[in-house]
């Protein structure tokens, strides 16, 4: 794997930040931290992207893929981040998206790909239910085949960003096998059909980005289903690997950069807390952690180059990737101090004496679900030690 820019990745690079500064603007960046207004700017972010061909960088270039290199990808995310720009919405153009590509007919692939791709179509993920997190397979949503429909009844939780979604993407119970997994199947609903209710979840950050839905025996057409019956377990483990391949590393860098620029002006005992011992060695061993998970996740990109799809070491990026996300986390707070604690209204941010202290606070608390969602880091040290240690 090699380490330098060739002129062609620098002269990439020019042209990733000089897009970044024309299209990321303040106006789309005040509008995407509102929820008001968060789904129309992210959808006029995503539509940007995918003017430029730049928005599905892992899809095949037959399907509207960016056919960029590692490198590229790596230049990409780098920049995005450094400008500050979201990333897209992932639900459908890095989850969903690999299981249609993967298991799906070509019919789903035509109907479905083209409109994630245009952010016309949002998705959301019907996984959790009550009962049924880390043990997935434990899940009780029904769909029983009746005329060639499906009839889905059950309840989801946690569906991050119901409320702004057109479909969903569930697994449901089409038989009871005695191994619970072989009953479970990969269905494709569209969330304004007729049943349906999506109740909001405010998380303790204060902010709505969770749901419940309910299904009311909806009806969903069988040509729906992805792949085989019974075969939704295996298209989710699919779905789930490339979920936790994602190891945040760029945001994570930039992260870290804004907390040594915050380090600098804290002041703590009369020094910057930069210049505290204590915290600067807490903030050097993070950033060792975050170079380390950085080549790791590139060695991971190089093999996804060569068509090996990840595997159980995406685990291991999740692992680490979530556990460096909240070390960040804590470091950030502690620069807040005990102005962490104060709620949304209490003071300005004149009068607490820097901007950062809310924001510490919010990224902590809901942080604290990192380790858990998309499988607990303890199902993923459960996965190494059979995948990888054949324990």
């Amino acid at each position: 794997m090699h380490t330098k820019f060739s002129a062609e990745d620098l002269s990439f690079r020019d042209e990733v930040r000089a897009f970044m500064c024309e299209s990321y603007t303040a106006d789309l960046a005040r509008r995407l931290a509102s929820e008001e207004t968060f789904k129309d700017a992210q959808v006029e972010w995503e539509k940007k992207l995918n003017a430029k061909g730049w928005i599905a960088p892992s899809w095949p270039t037959e399907y509207g893929g960016s056919g960029w290199s590692i490198t590229q990808k790596f230049i990409f995310e780098s920049e995005r981040s450094a400008a500050g720009a979201p990333d897209v919405m992932p639900f459908g153009l890095k989850m969903l998206s690999s299981v249609i590509l993967g298991f799906g007919n070509e019919a789903q692939k035509q109907r479905f790909l083209p409109k994630i791709l245009s952010s016309d179509e949002w998705w959301c993920q019907g996984y959790s239910e009550p009962g049924a997190g880390s043990d997935l397979a434990s899940l009780k949503t029904t769909a029983t085949l009746e005329d060639g429909n499906y009839v889905v009844n059950g309840h989801k939780v946690w569906t991050t960003y119901a409320q702004y979604a057109d479909w969903i993407f569930c697994l449901v119970r089409t038989s009871k096998e005695p191994k619970r997994q072989n009953g479970i199947s990969f269905l494709l609903i569209d969330i304004n059909t007729p049943g349906i209710t999506v109740k909001p979840i405010v998380s303790i950050d204060g902010r709505h980005t969770l749901n419940e839905v309910f299904f009311d025996n909806v009806e969903v057409p069988e040509e729906n289903l992805v792949g085989e019956t019974g075969k939704g377990w295996t298209y989710a483990k699919a779905l789930l690997t490339h979920e936790r391949s994602m190891a945040g590393v760029a945001d994570s860098k930039r992260d870290m950069a804004c907390i040594r620029e915050w380090a600098q002006q804290e002041i703590s005992g009369g020094k910057s807390m930069l210049e505290d011992p204590s915290f600067r060695k807490r903030l050097t061993d993070v950033e060792i952690d975050l170079m380390a998970l950085e080549f790791t996740e590139l060695r991971t990109l190089a093999k996804a180059m060569k068509g090996h799809g990840p595997g159980a070491e995406s685990s291991i990026l999740k692992i680490k990737g979530t556990e460096v996300q909240q070390a960040i986390q804590e470091l950030r707070m502690d620069l807040a101090g005990y102005y962490g604690g104060i709620l949304p209204g209490e003071l300005t941010a004149e009068q607490v004496g820097h901007e950062f202290s809310g924001y510490a606070r919010e990224q902590y608390m809901y942080g604290r679900a990192a380790s858990i969602y998309g499988g607990s880091n303890e199902i993923q040290r459960g996965i190494i030690a059979k995948f990888v240690l054949g324990l």
